[in-house]
């Protein structure tokens, strides 16, 4: 059983390589904006991000899938009506904040 250090250290090692690949930096621009809204829609953020960078919503959510499933930074809620909300897990703010110059 792995202990919570290094369960942290693999998420930011995940995270890290994440980051990485960001070419445009919208992985960046959705990390930080879910840092600072902390609890967001998809639509939240193509509203957020809709000046900055012109991309679908499928991009959208498939990011946002992947920073909640592989990386495991999100909690995910559906509501009643199906919207999902991601927030972000407290514990690892600090983290996210410091590796997106946040």
């Amino acid at each position: 059983m792995r202990s919570q250090f290094e369960i942290e250290r693999m998420i930011e090692g995940r995270l890290k390589a994440y980051l990485n690949r960001d070419k445009t930096g919208l992985r960046r621009e959705i990390l930080r904006f879910v840092l600072r809204i902390r609890q967001v829609t998809i639509p939240d953020i193509m509203e957020g991000l809709k000046n900055q960078f012109s991309v679908s919503f499928h991009t959208i959510a498939s990011m946002v899938g992947i920073i909640a499933s592989r990386i495991g930074i999100l909690r995910v809620s559906r509501s009643v009506g199906g919207i999902t909300t991601y927030e972000l897990k407290e514990k690892y703010s600090s983290m996210v904040g410091r590796l997106v110059g946040a």
